[in-house]
């Protein structure tokens, strides 16, 4: 299979997605759209993921690139591609969908629980657990796009992923992509506001603290991953 993905920032890559990839022996290519907004055509990848950034989807005059990113989006979705968004990706492919985004009613980042609903019923999503501690990085949330089914919560956020197209397609606003390393990349480059009345906001130390559960999110990513492209058979 072959990989395609879009990176918005140098400092938010593919985290454990690189390590799928090469675990499975699958090809991949990117686009920088921080250096190039060269897009390729759809027929030359399988799966698109689409990863976060610190800017608002709608900032079409401070990042030019925008508009033209959300209609490769959206012809890699009408083309049978498979297509992950994570963070602001998700927001990115709601939009396209039909799922406006908006200001989040609180800032969430940190390690918080996200809980599944009807959502594991869709077959990508049956091995995630009811609930589970993830990270969260975001101010912006998405609505729900017609047609797609809500697939978790928390409770800082109510629309925390979505799938699409019988999960071919999924949102997630949380990060379970995120490594030591990779979020470190982050935390040093984005850091968390320093505010008291953030009331889900974790500090810095707070986010790679030693015990921080980076492991479970990440199994659960790669199985994801697998039956994602398990769709396109």
């Amino acid at each position: 299979m072959r990989m395609h993905y879009l990176q918005h920032e140098p400092f938010e890559a593919l985290g454990v997605i690189a390590d799928w990839a090469t675990d499975r022996g699958h090809a991949v290519s990117s686009t920088l759209l921080y250096i190039d907004s060269k897009l390729p055509d759809p027929a030359a990848f399988d799966l698109l993921v689409v990863m976060g950034g610190s800017m608002n989807i709608y900032e079409h005059e401070a990042y030019p690139w925008l508009p033209a990113e959300k209609a490769f989006i959206g012809t890699s979705i009408e083309a049978g591609k498979a297509v992950l968004g994570i963070c602001l990706g998700s927001q990115l492919v709601a939009d396209v969908l039909g799922g406006p985004v908006v200001r989040n009613a609180q800032r969430e980042i940190g390690w918080y629980p996200v809980e599944f609903t009807a959502g594991l019923d869709v077959p990508v999503f049956s091995h995630f657990p009811a609930g589970f501690t993830t990270l969260h990085y975001h101010g912006d949330t998405f609505a729900i796009p017609p047609g797609a089914v809500h697939v978790a919560s928390s409770a800082a956020c109510a629309n925390q992923a979505f799938a699409y197209a019988g999960g071919r397609v999924v949102g997630l606003q949380f990060h379970p992509e995120v490594s030591r390393a990779s979020l470190g990349l982050l935390v040093e480059n984005a850091p968390p506001p320093v505010s008291p009345d953030e009331a889900w906001v974790q500090t810095a130390e707070e986010l790679l603290a030693p015990a921080a559960p980076f492991e479970a999110g990440n199994a659960l990513l790669y199985e994801l991953l697998d039956r994602m492209l398990a769709t396109l058979v």
